[in-house]
């Protein structure tokens, strides 16, 4: 038997992303809704060969629903979310809402599939940051094997990570320079193209930024409580994939060697060593991929049982997209057997 899902906020990067997984891995759907706000309400999105006129999410009664896929930002995933769960449905959220709540689980199915125990509290689950996905998919086995104490991730992010408007900006600025132009931040704060912005969502009052303490507490609730994290983000003028330097210093040593021979045989990572024809990979080259791609894994010689390496994934796909139905996979399978 199928089961009716809702896809909420489908007109956007991640929305239409999370349409295409859905076909493309064959979710068994009976019925599948596209809701939006009131401003795309009529148009149409994709669902393979199919075309879905969006619903007004605000209109939209859930009962029936089963599951809900949404990535329509935190202020509407507050709003709608336990209207949407109180009439029955389980909602993977994709926005920041809920993720820090300790009645909702925070889930990424390689690394903590056993949090998804927990989705009855309020029937909400919660996707991760993107950046950090990618990052503590790459962290468990390593953890694993070594237990971590200490991260320091400099991270490179695409402009997809901010949306399609963000995607317009430096597509905009790059023909304005080129055509002599004056190229006009909106989205930014400062010029994104041809230039690299330290700073990706609000300043907090200790002067971090809250996508650098996001993924400092995303990561301890997802992997460890105890293990320190120190995030530096930057915003790069790239479309699509996060790119993210990792240092890692571990209670106990491991080697270049045996690190790549667990990483290989983790689920949902691809390692690419220097020997190869590859060498490493680079966001452009993965992006529509579904991996976590680890390459220059190198030691760190200035810290006792230290790693470093580079990680890049399609922030859409699995930073977000994947992710939320890899999620609804696991729930099915193990809670929603119909």
């Amino acid at each position: 038997m199928g089961y009716k899902v809702a896809v909420v906020g489908a007109s956007g990067n991640v929305g239409r992303e999370m349409l295409a997984t859905l076909k493309e891995r064959n979710f068994p759907i009976s019925e599948i809704v596209a809701l939006a706000s009131q401003r795309t309400a009529g148009t149409e999105v994709s669902f393979g060969d199919d075309d879905l006129k969006i619903q007004d999410l605000a209109k939209y009664d859930f009962h029936g629903t089963d599951i809900v896929l949404s990535s329509a930002g935190a202020k509407v995933s507050a709003e709608f979310a336990p209207r949407a769960a109180a009439a029955g449905a389980v909602v993977i959220d994709n926005t920041s809402q809920f993720r820090m709540d300790p009645d909702v689980p925070l889930v990424v199915p390689e690394v903590n599939p056993e949090a998804l125990a927990d989705y009855k509290k309020k029937n909400i689950i919660a996707n991760p940051n993107c950046s950090t996905i990618q990052m503590v998919v790459a962290l468990k086995p390593l953890h694993d094997a070594a237990k971590i104490k200490r991260v320091v991730v400099s991270t490179y992010q695409s402009v997809s990570g901010a949306g399609k408007e963000a995607m317009d900006e430096l597509f905009n600025q790059t023909r304005a320079i080129f055509m002599n132009g004056s190229p006009q931040p909106n989205i930014f704060k400062k010029q994104i193209a041809f230039n690299a912005i330290p700073q990706i969502d609000v300043f907090m009052d200790d002067r971090r930024t809250k996508e650098e303490w996001k993924m400092e507490v995303e990561t301890r609730k997802i992997l460890d409580k105890n293990i320190k994290v120190c995030a530096s983000c930057v915003r790069i003028p790239s479309f699509i994939g996060h790119g993210e330097m990792v240092n890692v210093e571990f209670e106990r040593e491991l080697s270049v060697h045996d690190a790549m021979m667990l990483l290989q045989k983790a689920p949902g990572v691809q390692v690419i060593d220097l020997e190869s024809e590859m060498e490493f990979a680079t966001p452009v080259e993965i992006q529509g991929e579904d991996s976590v791609f680890v390459s220059r894994m190198r030691e760190d010689t200035s810290v006792e049982n230290g790693l470093n390496f580079w990680c890049v994934s399609d922030n859409l796909r699995k930073g977000a997209a994947l992710n939320a139905v890899q999620i609804a996979e696991l729930l099915i399978k193990n809670y929603l057997k119909k």
